[in-house]
């Protein structure tokens, strides 16, 4: 049993991070200043304190007192386009705000880190599916600030020890089989959800890009489970422990779904159509990108249980219609 403590523990893929370490019998403990995560996504006995990561001695205080021996770090700003219109903003947030964890990990002598990193530190990939070795160009600062603590986590190991393994992954999609938790974020940025509204008779999709070099002109992205991200936090974790070395890895599927397509699954299981609207290319997205993940299927024992698209969609829809108005009803 491993003593984990969760920074973004109360947001979308923390939560359901949380709740994979819980039932499998891990001590967590979650950190997260809920501006963007909500306190009912915390499991009950898991003790949720309410602080930013740039709070050095807060931080501090949390690992000390639970004794922890690792970290999974998920608190950071995360959209693309507002990251291209706001740079300095995501430096401070999930630069200099992971340096601060790090400085309370090193003075709490944590010894080890799961980072939740991103496919946007490829760019434009040369070919696809990506390849951890494929090279680093970000056209985006979200995907720079991920790159720029990945490249910062050697210099830590080296100089006070403390292991890592970063996690790339893809579109995160769906909700847990049971309904409890899923994605709720304010505002709403993700295509499932967006879809899923826009089927319920709200605002209609907005399809950024229909002329990209792809079958049906819209993007391809690699939509993959939350609870699979979940479980491959859980893997990485093990393998830390056991000794294996630090890396990153990509975490997707490697079956690549259009935005059409996506249109095209949540009209067919909710049964009614997907209003949505042209609108032009966003700076800073890439036709195409979805992963291999051989190299964490072998080294990490790490599988997809939920690949297939509309079984995500139909978990999301599970927890968008339990819950109408998110966490709050």
């Amino acid at each position: 049993m491993a003593r984990v403590v969760v920074t973004g523990g109360a947001g979308y893929i923390g939560s359901h991070a949380v709740r994979a370490l819980a039932d499998a019998g891990h001590a967590v403990s979650v950190v997260d200043d809920l501006s963007a995560g909500h306190a009912q996504a915390v499991p009950a006995g898991v003790a949720l304190t309410r602080a930013a990561i740039h709070d050095v001695d807060t931080v501090r205080r949390v690992l000390v007192d639970h004794r922890a021996d690792a970290v999974m770090h998920f608190a950071a700003w995360l959209a693309v386009g507002e990251s291209v219109e706001k740079p300095l903003e995501y430096y401070q947030n999930n630069v200099v705000g992971t340096l601060a964890l790090l400085a309370a990990m090193r003075d709490a002598r944590v010894p080890r880190l799961v980072f939740s990193s991103t496919c946007a530190v490829y760019g434009e990939p040369s070919a696809v599916p990506i390849l951890e070795t494929e090279e680093k160009r970000p056209i985006n600062a979200y995907g720079q600030t991920k790159l720029t603590v990945e490249q910062t986590l050697p210099h830590l190991e080296r100089a006070h020890g403390i292991r890592w393994m970063a996690l790339r992954y893809f579109n995160a999609a769906g909700a847990h089989p049971d309904g409890s938790i899923g994605e709720d974020h304010a505002p709403e940025l993700h295509v499932i959800p967006l879809a899923i509204r826009a089927a319920q008779g709200g605002t209609p999709l907005r399809v950024f890009g229909q002329d990209y070099p792809t079958p049906d002109g819209t993007c391809l992205r690699d939509y993959i489970h939350v609870c699979d991200l979940a479980e491959a936090h859980l893997r990485a974790l093990a393998a830390l422990e056991r000794g294996q070395p630090s890396g990153a890895y990509n975490i997707g599927t490697g079956s690549p779904n259009s935005v059409r397509e996506v249109i095209d699954t949540v009209s067919r299981v909710l049964g009614r159509p997907v209003a949505w609207t042209p609108a032009p290319r966003r700076p800073g997205d890439p036709a195409a990108l979805y992963a291999s993940s051989d190299r964490a299927r072998r080294e990490l024992g790490w599988e997809p249980r939920y690949s297939d698209l509309e079984q995500i969609v139909r978990h999301a829809w599970q927890w968008h219609s339990g819950h109408p108005r998110g966490y709050e009803g």
